[in-house]
C-alpha cells in the first residue's frame, strides 16, 4: 500500500471513530423509540448536555475517567470501545478492499453496512432484539445498490442471496420460534444482499459455528442456563464482516486445500 492509500485508510478510520460516537446513540436510543436527532447528546443519569469538547470519541472518556462532569456517574467503558471497533473495522473496510478494483460507491456502500452491523450487533446484546428500522433499510440498501453499482454482488444475485439465505432463517424460525426470530431472518436477508452468493453462507457458518462455540463455554461456565436466550445477531454481524473482508481469501484458502 503506498502512502497516500495509507493515509485514506488513516483518514477513513478516524472518521470512524466520529462514527462510532453517534452508533453509541444509536445503539441507546432506537430500542427506547427515541429520536435520534435531538436532543442532544446528554448524560442519562443528570441530564447534563454535553459539550463539544465532552464529545472527542475515546479522548473525553479517557480526559473524564470514565465519568460524567456532572454529576460523576461512570460512563460504560462500551461507548469508547464502539468508537475504537468502528474505527478500526473502517480502517480494514478501506484497506483491504485496494487492489480490488471496487467502485467508490460500493466501498462507501459497504462502510454503511459495516456500521449497521455494529449498531445490530449491540442492539441485539442488550435487547434481544433486531430493530425493523434497521434491518429493513439496510436490506433495500444492499438489493438498491446491487443493482446501481458495478461490482459483487449484481442486482439479480443480490435478490437470490437474500431470498435463499432469508427464506431458510424463515423456516428455522417457524419451527424453532424459541430458538429464531424474525429479526434474524431480516438480518440474514440483509447480509445476503450485500454479500450475495456463497459469501452469504460462509458468513452464516462462521457466525453460527461461533454461536454455538461460545454458547457451550457459556453453559459450561455456568454464566447461562440451558434454556436461557443467547442473541444470535452479534455472531451473523461477526460472520458477515469476516465473510466481506476475507471472502474471497478464504475461499480460494479452501479449495486449494481441497484438492
Amino acid at each position: 500500500m503506498n502512502f497516500s492509500l495509507y493515509l485514506m485508510s488513516i483518514t477513513i478510520g478516524l472518521l470512524g471513530l466520529l462514527i462510532g460516537s453517534f452508533l453509541n446513540v444509536v445503539i441507546y436510543r432506537v430500542p427506547r423509540g427515541e429520536s435520534i436527532v435531538t436532543p442532544g447528546s446528554h448524560c442519562p443519569a443528570c441530564g447534563h448536555y454535553l459539550r463539544a469538547w465532552e464529545l472527542v470519541p475515546v479522548v473525553s472518556f479517557l480526559i473524564q475517567k470514565g465519568q460524567c462532569r456532572n454529576c460523576q456517574a461512570r460512563i460504560s467503558w462500551r461507548y469508547p470501545m464502539v468508537e475504537l471497533l468502528t474505527g478500526v473495522l473502517f480502517y480494514l473496510t478501506v484497506a483491504l478492499s485496494f487492489g480490488m478494483e471496487i467502485h467508490p460507491a460500493r466501498l462507501l456502500l459497504n462502510l454503511v453496512f459495516v456500521a449497521v452491523l455494529i449498531a445490530l450487533a449491540f442492539i441485539d446484546l442488550d435487547t434481544f432484539r433486531l430493530p425493523d428500522v434497521l434491518t429493513l433499510p439496510l436490506l433495500g440498501l444492499g438489493l438498491l445498490g446491487a443493482f446501481l453499482i458495478p461490482g459483487n454482488p449484481t442486482g439479480w444475485e443480490s435478490v437470490l442471496s437474500a431470498l435463499g439465505a432469508g427464506g431458510l432463517f424463515w423456516i428455522i424460525a417457524r419451527f424453532y420460534p424459541q430458538g429464531m426470530g424474525l429479526g434474524d431472518v431480516k438480518l440474514v436477508a440483509a447480509m445476503g444482499a450485500f454479500l450475495g452468493f456463497p459469501s452469504i453462507f460462509l458468513a452464516i457458518f462462521i457466525g453460527s459455528f461461533l454461536g454455538a462455540l461460545i454458547g457451550i463455554f457459556l453453559l459450561l461456565a455456568g454464566r447461562k442456563g440451558f434454556r436461557q436466550q443467547i442473541p444470535f445477531g452479534p455472531y451473523l454481524a461477526l460472520g458477515a464482516i469476516l465473510a466481506l473482508f476475507w471472502g474471497t481469501q478464504i475461499f480460494d484458502w479452501y479449495w486449494t486445500w481441497a484438492r
